[in-house]
């Protein structure tokens, strides 16, 4: 019975973040701009790593690839939202469902793969600066980035199929704006033990050992900063980890809030809230924090505008 029930749910509800008409409009507006720059910053940052080849180093490469991960993970969620503030009919088919968790918790798995590597990059540059060409050769680095992708990819099979093995019955009302682990295990008519234990145990493991990476590197780089004599040396060495640090800052506290704590405290306002930082707002803002306060970056940017300008003019003048 509880199989014919299951064949039953062919798609889910996602009832979104408001029922009101002006407010669905004025979020409309809001994600839709907070959207366009993050497709401008991250795609601009992708471009400007590949123009220039003096960013051609491995902080800059896995920046690049952080750039990509965050583009998915917002492109994973917000063109459907932004879909159901102008539509009525809010369904998102079983498939669909399954689908957007998958590459939702593939994307963000990747994204803490992705900030504990650059910690462990900063920690070689500044701590062994001597050995940093040798240890952080371009070889090592793509193996890394393989391995934080072939990670992500188990790591999001797992928890999408403990997931979607459950029975839906005849609930297909999801109160959240897209299809994440919570919500979904909330209208489950099947026991969800298992996923109570899964879920946390697993988002523990890979994020609690990536945040250990991260204050190892960092505890290891303060103190070696500590030690420079020269108040530029420091300087500048808190400056290319000041970037970085902001992001973990901002990625993992709401990653410990929303998946390291019982799933059954789900509390859908409070969360949905905290769920479009981690998935429109993060991704918006990383471009900025890694090139406002970046040199290398804003010479890049500035030498690319000349560029621009200058085939422009040599053009106006050609005609």
């Amino acid at each position: 019975m509880a199989e014919l029930n299951q064949t039953s749910v062919t798609e889910f509800l996602l009832l979104g973040l408001t029922d009101d008409p002006h407010l669905k409009t004025l979020l409309f507006v809001v994600f839709l701009i907070i959207y366009l720059m993050t497709l401008l910053g991250n795609i601009g940052i992708i471009l400007l790593i590949k123009q220039d080849s003096r960013l051609h180093t491995p902080m800059y490469f896995f920046l690049s690839n952080l750039s990509f991960v965050d583009l998915g993970c917002s492109s994973t969620v917000t063109p459907k939202t932004l879909i159901n503030f102008l539509s009525e009919n809010k369904a998102i088919s079983y498939l669909g469902c399954a689908t957007q968790m998958y590459f939702f918790v593939l994307f963000a798995c990747a994204d803490i793969f992705l900030l504990a590597l650059m910690a462990y990059d900063r920690y070689v540059a500044i701590c062994k600066p001597l050995h940093y060409p040798v240890v952080m050769t371009r070889r090592l680095c793509t193996q890394l980035v393989v391995c934080c992708y072939t990670l992500s990819i188990f790591y999001s099979l797992i928890q999408t199929g403990t997931s979607f093995h459950l029975f839906f019955c005849n609930s297909k009302k999801v109160s959240h704006f897209f299809c994440d682990i919570p919500p979904m295990l909330k209208i489950s008519c099947t026991d969800t033990f298992i996923n109570e234990i899964v879920t946390p145990t697993f988002a523990g493991v890979l994020t609690v050992s990536s945040v250990l990476m991260i204050l190892t590197s960092y505890i290891s780089i303060i103190s070696n900063i500590l030690k420079m004599r020269s108040a530029e040396g420091r300087y500048k060495a808190f400056s290319t980890c000041a970037s970085h640090f902001v992001s973990v800052t901002l990625y993992f506290g709401t990653l410990f809030f929303m998946y390291l704590r019982p799933i059954l405290s789900y509390f859908p306002d409070q969360d949905m809230v905290v769920s479009v930082f981690y998935t429109m707002v993060i991704p918006m803002l990383n471009p900025l924090i890694y090139s406002l306060r970046n040199q290398d970056v804003i010479e890049a940017l500035k030498k690319i505008i000349s560029k621009i300008l200058t085939s422009l003019c040599h053009f106006n003048n050609f005609e």
